[in-house]
């Protein structure tokens, strides 16, 4: 496995090594020692996610204030544009955000820590996106900050209004969201 910090180096790309003939392909798409070894801690999935949604489909961005959860993010049928944006507020990359095309082509994975608001958009007909996360899912504790927040600044790769939920169009600022404190 190939790991690579992004911009903001908490945030790492993971690309399996793929072996593939006219027989088809295999992958490792997960390995505990490795993982690991890579972000420098030991962590525990506790759940995992499949979410399928359609071209344009913009979801985040999301997080959890109590509970923070850390996910491990991949695409296995379709192309997202994938956004981690830093809100830690004693971070030196508080308020910083990071994207990076995921599909089914290239099988990269994306591991996005706690301390982190994590939204992507659907980039072919359709799209479905795996997760697994370090905390279960706490709909009391869940926030979102809108997508296209001008201090921000995310450049979706998009030239029109993406598909929101009425959650995800109500997202507060960045400015007023609830951010983590240590």
């Amino acid at each position: 496995m190939k790991a690579t910090q992004l911009a903001i180096p908490e945030v790492i790309l993971l690309e399996p090594k793929v072996f593939g003939d006219e027989r088809g392909f295999f992958f490792e798409s997960f390995n505990q020692r490795q993982f690991d070894q890579v972000i420098g801690k030991h962590v525990t999935f506790v759940q995992g996610n499949h979410s399928r949604s359609v071209k344009h489909v913009l979801r985040g961005l999301h997080y959890q204030i109590k509970q923070p959860q850390g996910k491990l993010v991949r695409v296995v049928a379709g192309e997202v544009y994938d956004v981690a944006v830093d809100i830690r507020r004693s971070s030196p990359t508080f308020g910083q955000w990071v994207g990076e095309i995921l599909n089914v082509e290239n099988n990269k994975q994306l591991w996005v820590p706690a301390g982190f608001a994590h939204g992507f958009v659907v980039l072919s007909e359709y799209a479905e996106f795996l997760y697994q996360t370090t905390e279960y899912w706490a709909p009391e504790h869940e926030r979102c900050i809108i997508w296209n927040d001008p201090a921000l600044a995310i450049d979706w790769p998009i030239d029109c209004q993406p598909v929101l939920s009425n959650k995800d169009a109500q997202g507060k600022p960045f400015e007023l969201a609830d951010v983590y404190m240590n």
